[in-house]
């Protein structure tokens, strides 16, 4: 199988809606989606799988029911899974999250920002 390098600036560059991950890449049975974030997500865990965040542009935080955790570009988090916790970002922020196939961004705690899954650019 013959691939190219996959440019995360070119791929953000084509989509603008906050809480909409787009796949980029699978490894496995692994998704590497990249998000654009603003303002506050919903509480939920997922309670099967851990849940990578690393931080491409901007800054985030990921305030967990005993703590926040700060993040900036460069920077990357892993949610154990079962742990609740909710992103924000006040300014707009570039991530890249990494979780198996089939993961919802929220969740089983569902609502109006539960995104499609496997939508690919």
């Amino acid at each position: 199988m013959l691939a190219n390098p996959i440019n995360l600036e070119e791929k953000f560059n084509k989509f603008s809606k906050h809480w909409s991950p787009r796949v980029i890449a699978e490894m496995n049975d692994y998704q590497f989606k990249l998000v654009k974030i603003q303002g506050e997500f919903t509480w939920h865990d997922h309670p099967n799988t851990d849940e990578v965040f690393i931080v491409i542009e901007g800054s985030m935080e990921i305030e967990l029911r005993s703590q926040k955790i700060f993040l900036s570009a460069g920077e990357m988090f892993i949610v154990p899974k079962g742990v609740e916790h909710k992103p924000f970002a006040e300014d707009e922020c570039k991530i890249m999250v990494v979780e198996p196939q089939g993961v919802f961004n929220t969740g089983e705690a569902g609502g109006e920002l539960t995104a499609p899954n496997d939508i690919w650019i």
